[in-house]
């Protein structure tokens, strides 16, 4: 089990686009194109934003074929419940946060398959 430090947490924290991953991916396990088009933003730019997410220990992921998937990590979960129910209270009020949300249901309502 690796020890997360709470200064790569919050450098994790400090960025509006990962903040937005994080509020998905709080919600249930995505795939990199699920977040993409939720998010609105390209693949590179979201991969890099997974990539720091999960250097920083906060994100998991997994792959499947040659979707890869990702949620948010169990170390980090049992480990900083405060930080993330800090996170799901604040999230709810972001207009951002929850049109990004509707996004991700509009997805689901349209059985959004990754190409």
């Amino acid at each position: 089990m690796k020890i997360i430090k709470s200064v790569d947490i919050f450098k994790a924290l400090a960025d509006e686009n990962r903040l937005r991953i994080i509020s998905l991916l709080l919600t249930k396990e995505l795939c990199v194109c699920e977040i993409e088009a939720s998010l609105e933003m390209s693949q590179s730019n979201v991969s890099r934003h997974l990539t720091k997410l999960k250097t920083s220990g906060i994100v998991d992921s997994r792959k499947d074929s040659q979707w890869v998937y990702y949620k948010i990590s169990e170390n980090f979960r049992d480990n900083n419940m405060e930080l993330i129910n800090y996170l799901i209270a604040t999230f709810r009020n972001e207009s951002l946060l929850i049109d990004d949300i509707a996004r991700l249901q509009k997805l689901d309502s349209r059985e959004f398959i990754c190409k």
